[in-house]
């Protein structure tokens, strides 16, 4: 049986949509931009640091990075990553939201700048120092994904909750063009300034000593944004469920909420009190009581969250592989170090904008109108079917005449990713858990998402190989090849629709609703029924 919501938590549930609404999905979406900006761009400048430190005279083809250092520097910030989700996911539920929040910014700023740096000129030296800050500058990034996603659930209404939750997380897409647009303007800026003849015609003058330059600026500038936002996060409010449901503290959270709606809240110390005594309440993280209620729960986000980031991060992180194979981006040797960065950040930039960033959007129009289960579903199915189209008849796609074919159909498995599970899996573990756990609870299905990037990551950068040893890059043994890798892709998708069934519908439904906070008995969350009732 359902008792009275704290008058604090009704207001902010009741909240018309309000101007502090989009203060906080800028000030949270600007960690996201940034989060994007700085794992993606490195996917811009693999190439060229393959050229400048790997270069080996004689050789047929630029330069590349061996394999053990591209896993390295491709997939370092995604361990960093992992264990920030996992420790500030925990340090939010401790501390506190808004204390942490600041603290992951910082070391984002400060990892940014650094990983520009490097200590000596040799690769060995270079490559250490760029996978040690990058590693510390995804631990930064693995701490915005659970506290932004925390905090801006916490602040929204429960009609709007979903778009305003997947509103902060569809910045990553405006990140990845952002990275996308700048490297397009660097390297213009720097092949005008620095022309240089192809690899085929100079091998040694076609990566002229100022590209050393292109790649330490792209990744540096990915600070700028993420300090502008450092001020206005120190500013922001404890979020009011924390403060009341975890602080115990009615007063503040009151009195901080009362200046945010612009109304008189009253503080209702009794009742939080009464809650706080409750020992159906008192359960610990993964306890038996915990596992009953959210065990399959907390399965469900993690499991959907590590297929989906499976596919995802393949696909991105080595869609200039595949625009490669296709003929989209030309043959290296047919380019200098220079033009070879236009053109992969021109490939990269094209998927954002025609499909990655409307996606999202999609998805923040939709959510609260069909529902985050609908989202997913249809997302992960959509992206079975494209991954499947592309691999079958994958030898079709190879063809000049079919090429701009292959990039459509890719291009709608980014867009069914993003208006789907790409969104939704960040969006649901913000929702379903009790106030005390939500923060860690996001962070244990974030890092789960981040366990399938490297899984995505590494193993695609080998399975992807042509079975053909003398068709391999540098380094690699043989592999499957790009059309049984996205086969690989299709059946992962297909996973995800199964566990799918196990995440809850959160739609329209208040935080406590959902956690089962707001109720007398303990069988109070039976009816967060997996899949929405019609």
């Amino acid at each position: 049986m359902a008792k009275d919501q704290l008058q604090v938590l009704n207001a902010l549930d009741v909240a018309k949509t309000q101007w502090y609404h989009f203060t906080a999905i800028i000030i949270a979406g600007m960690g996201f931009f940034t989060d994007a900006y700085d794992l993606f761009c490195i996917s811009l400048v693999t190439k060229l640091l393959g050229r400048i430190y790997y270069h080996v005279d004689g050789a047929e083809k630029p330069g590349t990075l061996p394999p053990n250092v591209a896993a390295a520097v491709n997939g370092v910030a995604f361990c960093g990553t992992l264990a920030g989700q996992l420790f500030f996911g925990w340090l939010g539920d401790k501390l506190g939201r808004k204390k942490v929040y600041g603290m992951t910014l910082m070391v984002m700023v400060l990892c940014s700048v650094a990983s520009g740096l490097s200590f000596g000129h040799e690769p060995k030296a270079v490559m250490a120092t760029l996978c040690f800050f990058r590693f510390w500058l995804g631990f930064g990034i693995g701490g915005d994904y659970p506290l932004s996603a925390t905090i801006m659930s916490e602040y929204a209404n429960k009609k709007t909750r979903g778009a305003f939750v997947s509103a902060v997380f569809a910045m990553q897409g405006f990140g990845i063009m952002a990275g996308g647009i700048f490297a397009i303007i660097i390297s213009s800026a720097f092949e005008a300034k620095f022309p240089a003849p192809a690899y085929a015609d100079d091998a040694l003058g076609s990566t002229v000593p100022q590209a050393d330059l292109v790649w330490r600026i792209i990744l540096m500038v990915g600070a700028i944004p993420a300090a502008m936002t450092y001020y206005s996060r120190s500013k922001m409010p404890e979020t009011a469920r924390y403060t009341a449901l975890v602080a115990k503290d009615a007063k503040q959270a009151a009195s901080d909420m009362s200046k945010v709606l612009q109304m008189e809240i009253e503080p209702e110390q009794q009742k939080v009190d009464e809650i706080s005594k409750e020992k159906s309440k008192a359960f610990s993280l993964f306890s038996k009581e915990f596992m009953s209620r959210h065990g399959l729960h907390l399965l469900g986000t993690t499991s959907t969250w590590f297929l989906l980031d499976i596919a995802f991060y393949s696909q991105n992180l080595f869609q200039k592989d595949i625009f490669s194979a296709i003929g989209w981006i030309p043959p290296a040797k047919s380019m200098n170090a220079i033009q070879e960065v236009f053109k992969i950040a021109r490939a990269q930039t094209l998927i954002a904008l025609c499909s990655t960033v409307p996606g999202y959007w999609f998805t923040v129009a939709f959510i609260d109108v069909i529902g985050r289960f609908a989202i997913q579903m249809m997302g992960f199915f959509f992206m079975t079917v494209f991954m499947f189209a592309l691999a079958i008849p994958y030898n079709h796609w190879t063809h000049k005449e079919n090429r701009i074919g292959f990039v459509i159909m890719y291009s709608l498995t980014f867009f069914f990713a993003n208006f789907g599970p790409n969104a939704t899996t960040f969006v649901v573990p913000a929702e379903i858990f009790p106030a005390r756990f939500r923060s860690t609870c996001h962070g244990i299905s974030a890092a789960s998402g981040k366990l399938g990037a490297m899984v995505g990551a590494f193993g695609f950068l080998y399975l992807a190989q042509s079975p053909d040893k003398n068709k391999t890059d540098a380094g690699y043994p043989p592999g499957i090849g790009v059309r049984n890798s996205l086969i690989v892709l299709g059946v992962v998708n297909f996973l995800g629709i199964l566990f799918t069934f196990l995440v809850p519908e959160s739609k329209g439904k208040s935080l406590e609703e959902m956690s089962g906070e707001n109720e007398d008995n303990e069988s109070s969350i039976s009816d967060n029924r997996t899949v929405p009732i019609v």
